[in-house]
């Protein structure tokens, strides 16, 4: 492609290229539908059924939280390879919105059937978001050639998307909730998902095919027996999910959410840890491919300690900001849901300003390595834990409830990491994942979320009134490891750049 066409393409959104803007709509409106119901599913649960909720304990329902963002993030992982060898990655996300729409559709079901359908519902939003999320990623990736310096920048824009959406979602649903009940909350996730499938079908996909000829996305690399062999594998796998579905709504197996978080977490690190080390000497890569993989697993670690801190919003603070916030200004009493915004309105905020940063250190060569952003990301989010150590210690000396800036505060320090770590991380895996194994990578990175998300799970469960004051140690020990890892990551760097560096001179 001639340097007067990358031109033209840069111009089309804010400097980018044009596909960005359709992508950048459909990742806002999916996540309008996630986090419009994210927030509701352990005030949903442990409320009590006279009240229309489930009627299930603190320490189940926060576990069973943890285990569906966790599955979900986990499940990028199929998404990713299934992407990668038979559905390519557009797709990948054309099925997966279908069924997230069909997950959607099964949840607001509840409110006329039984509660299988609220489970079978967040099983097919797991199923659904595995296939979306990581192929979405990948495409905005391969809308920049390696070496661009407007990658981050592109990626924080993409990420600025899903927060809109992440921060429109908890205000409509609260104010549902109040008014109407769970399910009415319940069902704007599904309409938001329905825009989300329209507009990736009518404005993105054409807008990424008139740019398939100058810049191809990646193709499945599977043959004609390869693609059957899959086919017969997802067909036998979705039989074992009817099958196991069905034994768990005839009462023949008995779930215990709080055992399975407990040892899940272990497992999932054990499998990444033997992927990598299959695709590290198995997979025939060069050296150069091998230490971008160690750079990987690297990130992969420090993102999983960031994501046990970061993803106990819709959990422990979703709680702590019911029970131990005052929410009253006036006769107006602020609905729980709406503090889940607030992350969101701090992304809205400060992540052109990170695009900036990031863009501005770029062109002076002065720009953060990514294990440099991470150590950062790691120390910002101990910072937001030692404020709500103090906020527990408040409530358990004083009693009543405390201030809700403690909540926003924290809040303020885990955002601030989260810009140094989620765009950076997205833009990081597609840069540094060998060639063909894009999709994978990417699920490899979301599985670090899946990890995060069963340890915020488990945490979860401890905020009540006869359990706060595990909080403090608990939280302490969080913040040590979170220091321990930034250390570490900072210790790493020179090491990492300069073999890096010396593979790409040798190369």
């Amino acid at each position: 492609m001639e340097n007067k066409d990358i031109l033209r393409l840069d111009q089309d959104f804010f400097g980018h290229p044009k596909p960005l803007q359709g992508l950048f709509l459909t990742e806002l409106w999916e996540r309008f539908s996630y986090y419009g119901i994210r927030p509701l599913l352990i005030l949903y649960m442990t409320a009590m059924i006279s009240q229309g909720g489930l009627g299930l304990d603190r320490a189940n329902a926060a576990a069973i939280v943890g285990l569906f963002a966790g599955c979900i993030y986990l499940f990028t992982l199929v998404g990713g390879w299934l992407s990668d060898h038979w559905l390519g990655q557009e797709r990948a996300v054309w099925y997966g919105s279908i069924i997230i729409a069909l997950g959607h559709l099964s949840i607001a079901l509840t409110a006329w059937g039984s509660s299988v359908f609220f489970y079978l519902g967040l099983v097919f939003l797991v199923i659904g978001s595995g296939l979306f999320k990581t192929c979405i990623s990948v495409i905005v990736g391969t809308l920049y050639q390696a070496q661009d310096q407007r990658r981050d920048a592109g990626f924080s824009i993409f990420y600025m998307g899903i927060n809109l959406g992440a921060f429109f979602a908890p205000l409509i649903t609260g104010a549902l909730l109040k008014n109407y009940g769970w399910h009415i909350g319940f069902g704007i996730g599904g309409v938001g998902m329905l825009v989300s499938l329209l507009i990736f079908r009518g404005l993105a996909m054409p807008q990424v095919a008139r740019l398939r000829a100058d810049f191809p996305l990646p193709q499945p690399a599977a043959n004609s027996k390869q693609i059957r062999s899959i086919k017969r594998g997802v067909m036998l796998a979705t039989l074992a999910l009817i099958t196991a579905i069905w034994s768990v709504y005839q009462g023949w197996v008995i779930i215990q959410p709080i055992a399975i978080i407990e040892y899940f977490a272990l497992f999932i690190v054990a499998v990444v840890m033997s992927y990598f080390a299959y695709l590290f000497l198995f997979k025939g890569l060069n050296r150069t491919e091998k230490y971008r993989l160690i750079l990987c697993f690297i990130l992969f670690v420090a993102a999983t300690l960031f994501w046990a801190v970061f993803e106990q919003q819709p959990t422990s603070l979703n709680l702590f900001a019911q029970d131990y916030t005052n929410r009253s200004i006036g006769s107006f009493e602020i609905p729980t849901v709406w503090f889940q915004s607030i992350n969101a309105i701090f992304i809205i905020i400060f992540s052109p300003i990170a695009a900036w940063v990031w863009m501005t250190l770029a062109r002076r060569q002065r720009e953060p390595s990514y294990l440099a952003k991470f150590s950062l990301a790691l120390v910002f989010a101990a910072l937001g834990f030692a404020i709500m150590i103090l906020a527990a210690q408040q409530v358990l000396n004083h009693g009543g409830l405390v201030s809700p800036f403690w909540l926003i505060s924290c809040l303020l320090m885990m955002t601030f990491g989260e810009l140094c770590l989620s765009p950076v991380g997205l833009s990081a895996m597609t840069k540094l994942a060998p060639k063909g194994l894009g999709g994978q990578m990417m699920g490899i990175w979301f599985t670090a979320s899946a990890v995060g998300n069963l340890v915020a799970g488990w945490i979860g469960g401890h905020v009540s009134g006869n359990q706060l004051n595990q909080l403090p140690p608990l939280f302490s020990k969080c913040v040590m490891i979170l220091l321990i890892g930034a250390v570490i990551l900072a210790l790493l760097r020179k090491p990492m750049l300069r073999l890096m560096q010396q593979q790409t001179e040798q190369g």
